[in-house]
């Protein structure tokens, strides 16, 4: 019917378009248009505070100070993070930060090197 894709809520075809959203007029759901785009490619895509797209293997460096959870340590900010790996769930950063060990961040608390 339209050029805009079917409302992953509620399947709906009468789905418009208000500036970078997609909205559902049946249900109300709302999602991003980029989102969508990203979705599409079959391969999610996680990006760091800047909205530069990571990968495996990439330097990134911290930008918040960060409590270590179960102890008292602080990961300060400016720690430079170097081989990350990619993983599902909501800490999606695994790797190995010298004086601390391996670790699991958000992407939202890093910026690529």
């Amino acid at each position: 019917m339209s050029q805009f894709p079917a409302c992953p809520q509620c399947n709906s075809a009468y789905t418009y378009e208000d500036n970078n959203l997609f909205i559902c007029p049946e249900c109300g759901h709302e999602w991003s248009a980029t989102a969508t785009a990203d979705a599409a490619e079959g391969e999610k895509v996680i990006r760091d505070s800047a909205g530069n797209v990571l990968q495996d293997g990439d330097t990134v460096t911290v930008i918040k100070d960060l409590k270590v959870k179960g102890s008292s340590l602080v990961v300060k900010i400016g720690t430079k993070v170097k081989g990350i790996r990619l993983v599902e769930g909501d800490h999606d950063i695994d790797c190995k930060i010298d004086g601390f060990g391996a670790m699991k961040l958000k992407s939202e608390f890093v910026k690529k090197a």
